[in-house]
């Protein structure tokens, strides 16, 4: 599943990069990704020095070296491993709301090319969670409360070892954000997310699953695995 989703993404980079001067990206940090960066990293062919990285959320209240850290995660699996032109991280501190204005400006200066993103356990995208979801949300970056079952899911991930240490408030790009993006890579893995993945492509289209909304964008390609796969 990982190595399908770089193929066809490497694919998409190429034809981008033979086309237009620079290609902008942002990335989902979660160890769903890692087997398909890995594979992109690794990928031939692709000048990742006209690429510039974004990524879509970030923990609030974490310390600035904290390896649980999405910056930390995605330096580890692909930020330090290809030499991009540049790589705008989210940086909360010391101000999370001027932070999240600031970083929706660094996206807004060009069109998103391109978004490699996952479903959480509770049908969220990025840290929109169904509480906070906004499919006409006015902000592209915004300040959110964590729920439940998606602070258990990071526990679930072994990213935190007990749930009292999740943060409960993120920064995170909105909805409308990613879904102006050209294209979308939805990778998703693991039997955890199987009734997520049934709820996006067959229940209604509704904050409740907030993941359901990208049946409406024009080109987004979503990748399972046996686990994942409902109709498997």
């Amino acid at each position: 599943m990982g190595e399908a989703a770089a193929e066809d993404i490497a694919h998409a980079l190429r034809a981008a990069l033979a086309r237009q001067r620079e290609v902008r990206m942002v990335f989902a940090a979660a160890p769903s990704q890692a087997q398909m960066l890995a594979a992109l990293c690794a990928a031939p062919g692709i000048d990742w020095t006209r690429v510039t990285a974004f990524h879509m959320d970030e923990y609030i209240g974490l310390g600035a070296g904290a390896p649980e850290r999405f910056a930390r995660w995605l330096d580890d699996n692909l930020f330090k491993r290809v030499p991009f032109a540049r790589v705008h991280r989210i940086v909360p501190e010391p101000d999370p709301e001027a932070a999240a204005r600031e970083y929706s400006a660094l996206l807004n200066t060009a069109p998103i090319d391109f978004v490699c993103l996952g479903i959480g356990v509770n049908g969220h995208i990025a840290f929109n969670d169904p509480p906070v979801a906004d499919f006409a949300d006015p902000q592209d970056v915004k300040v959110v409360v964590l729920d439940d079952q998606c602070r258990q899911q990071q526990v679930d991930d072994e990213c935190f070892a007990r749930f009292e240490d999740v943060p409960e408030q993120a920064i995170t790009l909105t909805v409308p954000r990613l879904m102006r993006a050209g294209q979308l890579f939805c990778v998703v893995p693991g039997h955890l997310k199987r009734d997520a993945v049934r709820e996006t492509l067959y229940g209604p289209i509704s904050t409740n699953c907030p993941a359901s909304i990208l049946r409406q964008h024009p080109d987004c390609s979503l990748y399972l695995d046996a686990e994942s796969d409902p109709d498997a």
